[in-house]
C-alpha cells in the first residue's frame, strides 16, 4: 500500500541548535563553506590597501586615498566563498518500507532536511532533488523558505518505480557548476557496478553516501515458508527461510555494503549505513563527528 503523505518529523532541528560551539564550528567549515580569499575591488570586508598597478581596473582605485596621499591605491577585500550542497534522495518504491512505523524514505528525508537546515543556518545554497528511474531536479537556493518548500514537497511525495542511480548521477552531474558538497541518500539496493560508476562520476566533489535500511533488512527475521515481495516490481517469491539462508543473505548484504564503502574510499568519499531505529539526531551527529578527524 502506497502512502499518500510522508511523515517527516523535524523536531530534531532543536537538537541541532543545541550543538556545542566546537561542533558548530566544524559544521560551518565542512557544510557551510565560508572559506575566505583575498581579492581587490569589491567584496565583503576591507582588509587593507595596496598600490595600484597596470593590471588593476581604474574603477577599483580608491580616490579618497589618492586625495590624501596623491598616490594610487586599490582597496583589498576578503571575499567569502560558499559551498553549495546538493542532496540527492532516493524516492523509489523500495524506500516505502516498512508499511508501519518510520519508512526508509521518511528517515532519509529527515536526514536530508537536517543537512539542509544546517546549511540554511549559514545562509548557503542547497537543493534537495529526488530520483527514481528519472530525477526531479531542484535548483540550489538559500533561505528558510527554500527549506520549508523542500520539506512540504517531500511530505506530499508519492513513492513509485525503481532506481536508476547511474542515469540519475549522469543527469545531475551536469547541473553542478563548481566543486560542491554532494550527499546521496538511498538504500543502495541496486547493482554495485552502477553505484561504483556514480561514485566515480561524483569524485571531484566532497561526497557523502548514506545508506538507510530498515532493521529487518539487516537481520531478516523470517523463518520457514515465507513470501517475499519486491516493492519496486511487485514480483512475489515464495521460499523457505532457513538459518543457512539467513547466513547467506546477511553475508551478501554485508559484502554489498563493503563494496560500496571500498568504492568510496578509493576516491576519498564517505559511506555510512544507518537503520531506521537509530535516533535521527545520533545518525546526523555521527556523520559530523566522523568528519572532525
Amino acid at each position: 500500500m502506497t502512502r499518500t503523505k510522508q511523515n517527516i518529523e523535524t523536531d530534531f532541528f532543536r537538537q541541532l541548535d543545541r550543538f556545542t560551539f566546537s561542533v558548530r564550528k566544524r559544521v560551518s567549515t565542512v557544510y557551510a563553506g565560508n572559506r575566505p580569499s583575498t581579492r581587490s575591488g569589491h567584496g565583503i570586508d576591507t582588509i587593507g590597501f595596496r598600490e595600484y598597478d597596470l593590471n588593476d581596473s581604474l574603477k577599483d582605485i580608491d580616490w579618497k586615498a589618492y586625495a590624501r596621499t596623491e598616490k594610487l591605491y586599490v582597496r583589498q577585500f576578503e571575499e567569502e566563498k560558499t559551498l553549495t550542497t546538493h542532496i540527492l534522495l532516493d524516492a523509489s518504491k523500495s524506500m516505502d518500507y516498512p508499511e508501519k512505523g518510520t519508512s526508509k524514505f521518511e528517515y532519509a528525508a529527515m536526514l536530508a532536511a537536517g543537512y539542509a537546515y544546517m546549511v540554511t543556518k549559514y545562509n548557503d545554497r542547497f537543493a534537495i532533488s529526488t530520483f527514481t528511474q528519472e530525477i526531479d531536479i531542484n535548483k540550489p537556493s538559500r533561505g528558510r523558505k527554500n527549506l520549508l518548500r523542500a520539506i512540504d514537497r517531500l511530505t506530499e511525495l508519492e513513492l513509485s518505480g525503481s532506481t536508476s542511480i547511474g542515469e540519475t548521477v549522469i543527469k545531475y552531474s551536469r547541473e553542478i557548476k563548481s566543486r560542491s558538497l554532494v550527499i546521496l541518500i538511498s538504500d543502495f539496493l541496486q547493482e554495485p557496478e552502477a553505484i561504483e560508476t556514480a561514485v566515480s562520476r561524483l569524485s571531484d566533489h566532497d561526497l557523502i553516501l548514506i545508506q538507510v535500511l530498515d532493521s529487518t533488512e539487516k537481520v531478516l527475521p523470517l523463518q520457514g515458508n515465507s513470501k517475499l515481495i519486491d516493492l519496486e516490481t511487485g514480483e512475489e517469491i515464495r521460499t523457505y527461510v532457513s538459518e543457512k539462508f539467513k547466513e547467506r543473505y546477511i553475508k551478501k548484504l554485508d559484502d554489498h555494503s563493503a563494496r560500496i564503502k571500498k568504492a568510496c574510499m578509493r576516491v576519498g568519499a564517505e559511506f555510512y549505513t544507518f537503520t531506521t531505529d537509530t535516533p535521527i539526531f545520533d545518525a546526523f551527529y555521527h556523520t559530523i563527528r566522523r568528519r572532525r578527524h
